[in-house]
């Protein structure tokens, strides 16, 4: 399919025409109806521990109906501009931000307050404001993204921005469990890491995209290695070492992790070579050895990991309390709102609705309602390595590929740090976790991966010559000429 008979959405006389999106339609009505019986669920049981009468009504209508018709918003605005854009991805986000909105209103709202024009808002409201700023991001960039060329062209830029910001959190951040994560602006706050992950995959794929060709062809050989001239490999593994050396000086392991995992499934797309990926995990290995030895930080949560039992009460306590709670939900959950007994007055799980919103859902939906909450990211993962398997050119097939990863690694390194199948760190739950900065840069992901799914998008430029063949991962064919 050539580049203006597969991108080029029709239109009349130079007007935009609406156009149906019936199947993300029907999804969003499923959407509403889990939501709201998860609500009445939530709302039943908080009532029962109240003493109160029983009541079918949900447990917080006016929250509900607000993010609801947030959801309901996006989707006509995507109608009436005639995006002709992927039909899955918004229902996938907007049921998971629903799970979030539902997990904030069952906790304990004095967890966040802020005061904003002389009111004083709780957990579930400040999250309902992010998830609703977090939905228009994902809107405006899929509506609003018509051409990828300042992304292209100014790949470079868009890196120094984002190294720039680590920067100032390490000069003027606040350190939070040891590490330097947020930057205080007023009465608001933000983690700058949740930006970088997304200036980065696009400057890796304006790179590799351009470069491709040259880092295929290896000419250099270390061992049984065989690696692609320095000169065009050097400044990629720069900035990326660059912002990776930072976040371990800030201590931000789980960042760290993140742009690892990232950078080197980038590199083996777009080149297919197995060789690179084989030097990449023997330089973690290396890496993860020194750091256990130079940083205690990193000592400690290995360590916690091996055996959490070994300091129950200390160290370990979150993680022991954790894998309580999804021990306490077995199969099918204790109910929404029933889980999660407190402990000498308090909630078992520090940090629970930033690091553990998965053991807290784990608990009270189950095995079952974690295996759904995994779908879902698959889901995810899937709609978006299909954008990058259809995409035009190289440069749109890797910056989808890896905003997908973004959402897909990061979701796997939370999950699997709270059910103690790695070391935990201290990244979030994409769209569940409570965070401002998690939630926009994630909006930041799917908008773009919307815009990019669009049929309608101007088409890319022309390949430039010696380009050579795709990937066989995105296709396999020549780039749209």
């Amino acid at each position: 399919m050539t580049a203006a008979a597969g991108v080029r959405a029709p239109v009349r006389a130079g007007r935009i025409q609406p156009h149906a999106r019936r199947r993300e339609s029907g999804l969003l009505a499923l959407v509403a109806v889990v939501l709201v019986l998860g609500s009445v669920s939530l709302g039943a049981t908080q009532r029962q521990l109240a003493g109160q009468p029983a009541s079918w009504l949900p447990a917080d209508l006016g929250q509900l109906a607000i993010y609801l018709g947030a959801l309901l918003v996006a989707h006509l605005a995507l109608i009436m501009t005639g995006r002709r854009a992927d039909q899955v991805l918004l229902p996938t986000i907007g049921l998971l931000g629903g799970l979030s909105l539902l997990l904030m209103e069952r906790l304990p709202q004095a967890l966040v307050t802020q005061s904003l024009l002389g009111r004083n808002f709780g957990l579930a409201s400040i999250q309902l404001g992010w998830l609703l700023l977090a939905i228009a991001v994902i809107t405006i960039a899929a509506i609003g993204v018509r051409s990828d060329s300042w992304l292209r062209r100014y790949k470079y830029t868009w890196a120094a921005a984002g190294i720039a910001l680590l920067l100032l959190t390490f000069l003027f951040g606040t350190e939070v469990n040891g590490a330097l994560l947020t930057i205080q602006v007023g009465p608001f706050s933000g983690q700058p890491t949740e930006l970088i992950k997304v200036v980065l995959v696009i400057f890796l794929a304006g790179y590799l995209s351009d470069f491709r060709p040259l880092l295929v062809a290896a000419d250099l050989r270390l061992g049984p290695l065989r690696l692609p001239p320095l000169p065009y490999l050097l400044p990629m593994l720069a900035m990326w070492a660059m912002a990776l050396g930072i976040v371990v000086i800030q201590r931000d392991l789980g960042a760290a992790l993140l742009f690892f995992a990232v950078f080197l499934a980038l590199v083996y797309i777009a080149t297919n070579r197995t060789s690179y990926v084989v030097l990449g995990l023997l330089l973690f290995v290396a890496g993860s050895v020194i750091a256990y030895q130079l940083f205690g930080t990193v000592r400690d949560r290995v360590d916690i990991w091996l055996n959490p039992f070994v300091d129950a009460s200390g160290k370990g306590y979150q993680v022991v309390q954790s894998l309580y709670a999804f021990g306490r939900g077995g199969i099918i959950g204790t109910g929404l709102g029933a889980g999660l007994p407190l402990v000498a007055g308090r909630l078992p799980i520090p940090a629970i609705h930033t690091d553990f919103p998965f053991a807290a859902l784990g608990e009270e939906l189950g095995l079952i309602g974690v295996v759904a909450i995994l779908g879902l990211y698959l889901i995810v993962i899937e709609r978006g390595l299909r954008v990058a398997a259809s995409a035009a050119d190289d440069f749109r097939a890797l910056l989808a590929a890896g905003l997908t990863l973004v959402v897909g690694v990061q979701a796997f390194i939370i999950a699997a740090g709270n059910l103690k199948l790695i070391p935990l760190t201290g990244v979030t739950l994409p769209f569940i976790s409570y965070g401002g900065s998690s939630l926009l840069a994630n909006g930041v992901v799917v908008g773009l991966l919307l815009a990019l799914s669009d049929r309608g998008v101007e088409p890319p430029p022309p390949p430039r010559p010696g380009r050579g063949r795709r990937p066989a991962f995105l296709g396999g064919a020549r780039s749209a000429r």
